[in-house]
């Protein structure tokens, strides 16, 4: 479903800035795997992301979707085909428009904001009544006014109103107060579950890694170090996580808050 092949990518090179973000990196991902990465600060995790995505080009490999190669696609194309959430909860929405019409816009549906029907209102009502925050009877008030935890809720919605092929989520609840984060994780999985969608998302709890989705990969220096699912996933503990990472990057990990956050 999506394969990267041989990815690399180098900022600065030539300079004394030159630093490896990705350094050939093979990564197979299968049609429903929702796959939760975790790392250092400067892993790769969200350049890793971005590539796909195709926020900047990569200097060699490819990375292919569904069939499609997607190497050289702007990030606007992707965009039609690939949903992403950020952990900057002013990402991903308009804020002085309203709710209604920022889900007209991630409808995809045609015309002016005028055009927008009573029909279309009724179907934004009940997708956003699936929330359980109380959205569907605030439509028309700006996004800008609501809690981080109300717009990324609203987000994940507009990302994935129209099934994309990919969702990648980016510490997406790492803003969040730990209880807001809990609840958009909790709608995270019931959408990500209900259609089926590919995921790849970045976390910063270790305990969370391994009991989300169906395969945790572990990232450090821009390669992937550690990739489990099936059985070894679920008898892995976080300890087992820890002293891994030490023996195949030959340090310990003491990031604080992958060790001491809770979601």
């Amino acid at each position: 479903m999506l394969k990267l092949q041989s990815v690399n990518k180098t900022f600065g090179k030539g300079t004394v800035n030159e630093k490896k973000a990705l350094g050939n990196i093979n990564l197979e991902v299968k049609k429903g795997d929702f796959i939760s990465i975790i790392g250092s600060n400067g892993a790769g995790k969200s350049t890793l992301l971005n590539a796909i995505s195709g926020v900047f080009g990569v200097d060699s490999g490819s990375i292919i979707l569904d069939g499609t190669d997607i190497t050289r696609m702007s990030e606007h194309k992707r965009a039609e085909v690939i949903g992403r959430l950020f952990q900057d909860p002013m990402k991903g929405s308009a804020p002085s428009m309203s709710i209604e019409d920022n889900l007209y816009l991630a409808s995809g549906k045609r015309g002016w904001f005028s055009h927008m029907t009573s029909r279309d209102r009724k179907e934004f009502r009940e997708r956003l009544s699936l929330l359980g925050m109380g959205l569907e009877d605030r439509m028309k008030h700006p996004v800008g006014l609501l809690s981080g935890g109300q717009r990324q809720a609203l987000t994940l919605l507009m990302a994935t109103y129209n099934v994309p092929k990919l969702l990648l989520l980016d510490e997406h609840t790492a803003a969040l107060d730990p209880a807001t984060a809990q609840k958009v994780l909790d709608i995270t999985k019931d959408v990500i579950e209900k259609n089926n969608i590919t995921c790849l998302m970045i976390t910063h709890n270790m305990q969370s890694a391994l009991e989300l989705g169906n395969r945790t990969i572990m990232m450090n220096d821009g390669e992937i170090i550690y990739d489990v699912e099936g059985d070894k996933r679920a008898s892995t503990t976080v300890e087992d996580l820890l002293q891994l990472f030490k023996d195949k990057a030959g340090e310990k990990l003491t990031n604080d808050r992958m060790l001491l956050s809770d979601v």
